[in-house]
């Protein structure tokens, strides 16, 4: 996924930026113990990593160069730890606009798996916004287009369609998100073949587990989960406590992995995407991509603990 060719105002930007970002970047790589863990697409069997990356709220940094050479370094790390989807959409005001900056400051971002959405009522207005998303990321094409909120979600897909089928994109899918609509979500699911569909879905949030999560895995359909820290509301609920003892026997090392490690266990979910602006925070997300995973009783367990805080 090559950059498309700077104009000058945006090499200017990067000139700028790049002296802000370099210094960090000649630090050591992380030594990985292991490959991350990757789960399967339904739709082609390609391994995708189990710990993506949204930039809702944490991309929209408009053209500040000392913001966005710290979201290239969280992007960085993601890629170095093995990180692949990047979830994105014109929603997120400056949040596209940002990534197409940090991928040509990069220059090498071997392993993204690029995924936007379409988020507007119409044919012709969804199709000007998603090759506006196109040119703000520098893709030749996406991986994955996704209907966001399911707005006109019937036009839309029939355009999506036709895209798949002329190679200007690879998958599509659909959203909801804060656990709304679940009931429409599902009946588009029953009536049409989508390759990727995306929800909410925590520790505490786990309404999908009924419906959704099932028919998702008859339906052969590949799980992205969104708010997996519930926007940051779990990290109030352990304020100050210790992880349990009993945590080590997943290897786990910090409360993002404990969350994330429940969420990508669930046999049906194939990507969860939180989002974060430190290097640190990165670091700790990607972490639960290795190690071991709970089985039933410990997720039981997991749940339990968090329902009694």
């Amino acid at each position: 996924m090559t950059p498309n060719p700077a104009s000058p105002t945006r090499r200017r930007f990067l000139q700028g930026i790049a002296g802000l970002a370099a210094a960090s970047w000649l630090s050591p790589g992380l030594t990985l113990p292991q490959p991350i863990r990757t789960q399967r697409i339904p739709a082609s069997s390609e391994p995708l990593p189990v710990i993506g990356m949204g930039t809702w709220q944490t991309f929209d940094v408009g053209d500040d160069p000392k913001l966005v050479a710290a979201r290239a370094d969280v992007l960085k790390t993601f890629l170095a730890m093995g990180g692949g989807m990047v979830d994105s959409s014109p929603m997120y005001r400056t949040s596209e606009q940002v990534i197409g900056e940090c991928r040509a400051l990069l220059g090498d971002d071997a392993g993204l798996f690029s995924a936007t959405k379409v988020w507007t009522p119409g044919r012709w207005l969804g199709v000007q916004q998603m090759e506006h998303s196109q040119r703000l990321w520098g893709v030749s094409r996406f991986d994955l287009m996704q209907i966001h909120n399911m707005l006109d979600w019937e036009t839309h897909l029939d355009t999506l369609k036709g895209w798949k089928a002329d190679g200007r994109i690879r998958y599509i899918g659909i959203t909801t998100s804060h656990g709304r609509r679940h009931e429409d979500l599902a009946r588009a699911l029953e009536r049409e073949d989508f390759d990727f569909v995306q929800f909410t879905y925590n520790i505490l949030d786990r309404e999908a587990e009924q419906r959704l999560l099932p028919l998702a895995a008859e339906r052969g359909v590949a799980v992205i989960v969104n708010r997996p820290f519930r926007h940051g509301e779990l990290f109030d609920y352990v304020e100050g406590k210790r992880l349990p003892g009993w945590a080590s026997e997943i290897d786990c090392s910090n409360w993002a992995q404990f969350f994330l490690k429940f969420i990508v266990s669930q046999p049906a979910v194939t990507v969860a995407i939180p989002a974060t602006t430190r290097v640190d925070h990165m670091q700790e997300n990607m972490g639960a991509g290795f190690g071991r995973l709970p089985e039933a009783a410990m997720r039981n367990r997991m749940a339990r603990y968090m329902e009694a805080l």
